[in-house]
């Protein structure tokens, strides 16, 4: 959608950024009374952060991750919900921060759904937890087989709202080469959600990256990181 970004208080005067607060309350007095000001942009990301340290908190009162499960998944579920990337009409690249917190809830639905799960299994639910809203991401050799289409599946559905952010974006930044590549990441997301996730960690990682390597494309003009990309995706395709 586009917004006006810069709103201005009728009570007080006072100007702020609607993308760095994400409310129209004013910050000084508090006055639901504003107005939207300047030139409207394309914006899908919301001003939202994630912190965990409740659910951590939680946990330690308890034995099992599954005892604070449904609180996390609340929690989880809010913050992927309302992560976009394009802010104040720029693309944004995915970040950690979302990659993780989207892996942990796949990952915490799995322990909670399992009868019996392995120690594998809970040990890194924990390790998702200490440090998914500080951007931390488990390196992928780390990734219990059990847990390969958790990661899977909830980075497919983070780089499928991406690449739905993309296309927007490009209607009004028009790129060739970059809607060419935008379609062929489409076209491996799709059969990562037609396996349910159940990919090599390290196709989700090189997806990962290749969008990465494209925004590196559209922001700096780097077309040796379209070419990154675009090899990134061929090697999937040999694989």
């Amino acid at each position: 959608m586009r917004i006006r970004g810069r709103r201005r208080c009728k009570e007080c005067g006072r100007e702020w950024s609607y993308f760095e607060t994400g409310t129209v309350n004013c910050p000084d007095c508090e006055s639901l009374r504003s107005v939207g000001i300047g030139e409207r942009e394309r914006h899908t990301d919301s001003a939202v952060s994630l912190d965990l340290s409740i659910h951590r908190a939680a946990l330690d009162e308890h034995t099992d991750a599954e005892d604070v499960a449904s609180d996390l998944k609340v929690t989880l579920r809010d913050y992927v919900r309302q992560r976009g990337f394009v802010q104040a009409g720029t693309i944004r690249a995915v970040d950690d921060t979302v990659l993780a917190a989207a892996e942990l809830l796949h990952a915490v639905d799995v322990l909670d759904r399992a009868r019996d799960p392995d120690e594998a299994v809970r040990l890194y639910v924990l390790e998702l937890l200490r440090g998914a809203d500080d951007g931390e991401r488990p390196d992928p050799s780390t990734v219990p087989d059990s847990m390969n289409a958790a990661r899977g599946l909830a980075y497919a559905e983070v780089l499928s709202t991406f690449c739905t952010d993309l296309g927007t974006w490009l209607e009004d930044h028009p790129d060739r080469a970059a809607g060419q590549v935008r379609e062929t990441i489409e076209t491996h997301l799709r059969r990562v959600e037609a396996m349910q996730g159940d990919v090599p960690v390290a196709t989700s990682e090189r997806l990962v990256r290749a969008t990465r390597d494209l925004v590196a494309y559209l922001r700096d003009d780097d077309e040796t990181a379209l070419t990154t990309a675009r090899e990134r995706l061929a090697d999937l395709d040999e694989a």
